[in-house]
């Protein structure tokens, strides 16, 4: 396995809309597990793969809680099948727009279908923080970042916060 460069906002590739994956093969593999160490590497619990710069369909989840133990989720081509009319409020953060946190009220259930790491359609309903890191991970390969849930000027102010870190960070 390997770790991938993470792309920061406003890079172009997060707001362009991933393409669907044709064949699930030993090459679409690696990439969510390479996936998966990035994003364990840099504390993230998911990872759409436009954020490293690949314009595919593929996400990996973990929302463990436990540092011990790990339960990934890897999804290839996910689609949303229904989400709940109720809706949840959770503070959102995101490793392409880093140290930047905002509540997001999205649906508060959402039941999803995916192909697994073998190619094999699977669904799963989550609620609460799996719930919202679906929705949040299915958003960025539409191309949209959380922070365009918010307005204009919260958008904007949240954008020249990570501009101003990426410079101090190249002084």
């Amino acid at each position: 396995m390997s770790l991938l460069s993470l792309r920061i906002a406003p890079d172009p590739c997060l707001s362009i809309t991933s393409r669907p994956v044709e064949e699930v093969d030993h090459n679409i593999q690696k990439l969510l597990d390479d996936m998966l160490e990035t994003m364990y590497e840099n504390n993230g619990c998911g990872l759409a793969a436009n954020q490293v710069g690949i314009l595919k369909r593929l996400v990996v989840i973990d929302i463990s809680d436990d540092s011990t133990s790990s339960n990934p989720i890897k999804l290839i081509n996910p689609e949303i099948l229904w989400v709940s009319e109720r809706k949840a409020s959770i503070s959102e953060g995101c490793l392409s727009v880093p140290d930047q946190y905002a509540e997001i009220s999205r649906p508060a259930e959402a039941h999803i279908r995916y192909l697994d790491e073998y190619g094999c359609s699977q669904e799963i309903k989550g609620d609460g923080l799996l719930a919202a890191c679906i929705q949040h991970e299915i958003d960025h390969l539409n191309g949209t970042l959380f922070i365009d849930h918010l307005s204009a000027l919260k958008r904007n102010l949240i954008l020249r916060k990570v501009q101003k870190q990426l410079k101090n960070r190249a002084l």
